[in-house]
């Protein structure tokens, strides 16, 4: 008898559960709330800010009306554009900064990117500079040679674009098809 009498004060000695205290909880979502929206709000304003820093940036030109037979094609993903040689500046103005699906095109006239949802723009062929693999643009890091970024010029700044196609096998073939038309144009031009 001696070994239920402990069991006995122990079950004396325990006392129900704590109620919760909605009130705090409420208050404590309310808070993490407006605090996630806060940081949003400043994100979104950051945003709008560094286009409107980068302002001088003139309108992307549009497609010619008779671009030319297509000498190369992609599907797949615009990842930015950024200052040349700078991989974290991120260009916003004229929506550059907005990752999107995209269509290229590259014909004798330039380089057509069509992105749904998104702004397009073309890259005549004598404001092309450079053609690279690499593994990073602005917020997007992939494995070596991962990504395609063309270089090109528009007003006063050379801008590194980085795009990522479905079949990255297609890289290679873009990046000795633009730096051949590049130095083709600048043979060209020096004549």
């Amino acid at each position: 008898m001696t070994s239920v009498a402990p069991v006995i004060l122990l079950a004396a000695e325990k006392e129900s559960a704590e109620v919760t205290d909605w009130a705090a909880r409420i208050g404590w979502v309310v808070g993490l709330g407006l605090f996630v929206a806060l940081v949003y709000w400043l994100m979104r304003e950051g945003w709008k800010w560094r286009g409107t820093l980068q302002g001088d940036l003139p309108e992307l030109p549009g497609a010619p009306d008779a671009p030319g037979p297509a000498r190369l094609s992609m599907s797949g993903r615009y990842h930015g554009s950024t200052t040349a040689g700078q991989w974290l500046d991120r260009i916003v103005a004229h929506g550059l900064g907005t990752r999107s699906r995209v269509e290229l095109t590259l014909t004798d006239a330039g380089l057509d990117v069509v992105r749904p949802g998104a702004n397009d723009f073309f890259v005549p062929v004598a404001a092309l500079r450079e053609a690279r693999l690499d593994k990073g643009i602005a917020g997007k890091v992939l494995t070596e040679g991962g990504l395609l970024v063309v270089t090109w010029e528009h007003g006063d700044k050379l801008i590194d674009s980085g795009f990522r196609s479905d079949h990255a096998a297609e890289h290679n073939e873009w990046v000795e098809t633009l730096n051949d038309m590049i130095n083709k144009t600048e043979t060209e031009g020096a004549r």
